[in-house]
């Protein structure tokens, strides 16, 4: 793991950016479908794909904390 952790370290800002430009695709366009469902959908499809894009945004959120060197979420 410590490998993983220096090859991560040694990669530029627009690399680390670059890498997770999958995922950050994902999140939109799970937030593109659950807004889409919002006028056709029954509220629990609505409500699914809602759930599932708020995950993937947050997942986009801690990988750019990481990313970026941020400090470690605190636990409560």
């Amino acid at each position: 793991m410590n490998k993983d952790r220096n090859s991560r370290e040694d990669q530029s800002l627009g690399d680390k950016m670059k890498a997770g430009e999958p995922l950050m695709e994902r999140a939109t366009q799970a937030l593109r479908r659950y807004h889409e469902a919002q006028e056709t959908q029954p509220v629990r499809e609505v409500e699914k794909l809602r759930v599932e894009a708020e995950a993937l945004f947050a997942a986009v959120h801690e990988y750019q904390r990481q990313a970026l060197g941020g400090p470690s979420p605190r636990l409560h």
